[in-house]
Order: structure tokens, then C-alpha cells, then sequence
């Protein structure tokens, strides 16, 4: 069964930046509430489309420097990759079919 990995500023460049295909990263904190809302719907997505996407959580206040790069102000903030270059982002807790209509619009992007 398939769940988000853990992602941090060592692991970045090697995980998601030399990645291929489409990737989610999910910026969220111990203490945000809309992050924890939301962690079940990411689970569920990584489980939904394994093999056709990688999900990773980045604990943001555990690795500033990286949030910085990417200028997220806000969390929660889902940012999608295609071969490690940003693409598409939704920030805050949004509902589960938005993140599919996002995932669904992406792989179909050859």
C-alpha cells in the first residue's frame, strides 16, 4: 500500500528535482490545522494513483529553506512536478476531487 514519503532539504534535489513523471509534494506543519485536515485525502491519493504518481510531505518547518525556494506563504500548499520542474500548485485545504481533477488534467499531458 502506497503512502506519501517523507521529503526534507537533503533529499529534495535527489527525490523530486532528478525525478521523473509526475510528482506531489505536500508542504504542511505539525501545527496547521487545514494540513492535518487534509493528510487523509494525500494518503489516499498516493494509495489511488501508485505507479502513476509519487507523493512526498514536506514538513516545512523542519526544512525553511526549501518552502523559501518555492515561495510558499501558506500552508497547506500541494505543488506538482513534472520531471522536477514545478508546474501547478493548489494551496490550502481544498476537496479531494480537486486534487484528482489536478492529477487527472497532469497525466494526461503526454
Amino acid at each position: 500500500m502506497a503512502k506519501p514519503l517523507k521529503v526534507d532539504s537533503q533529499s529534495w534535489d535527489q527525490e523530486v528535482l532528478k525525478g521523473t513523471g509526475l510528482t506531489l509534494v505536500d508542504f504542511w506543519a505539525v501545527w496547521c490545522g487545514p494540513c492535518q485536515i487534509i493528510a487523509p485525502v494525500v494518503d489516499e491519493l498516493a494509495q489511488e494513483y501508485e505507479g502513476r504518481l509519487r507523493v512526498f510531505k514536506l514538513n516545512t518547518d523542519e526544512n525553511p529553506d526549501v518552502a523559501s525556494r518555492y515561495q510558499i506563504m501558506g500552508i497547506p500548499t500541494l505543488l506538482f512536478f513534472k520531471d522536477g520542474k514545478p508546474i501547478d500548485k493548489v494551496v490550502g485545504a481544498a476537496a479531494k476531487k480537486q486534487f484528482k481533477d489536478k492529477i487527472e488534467s497532469h497525466l494526461a499531458v503526454k
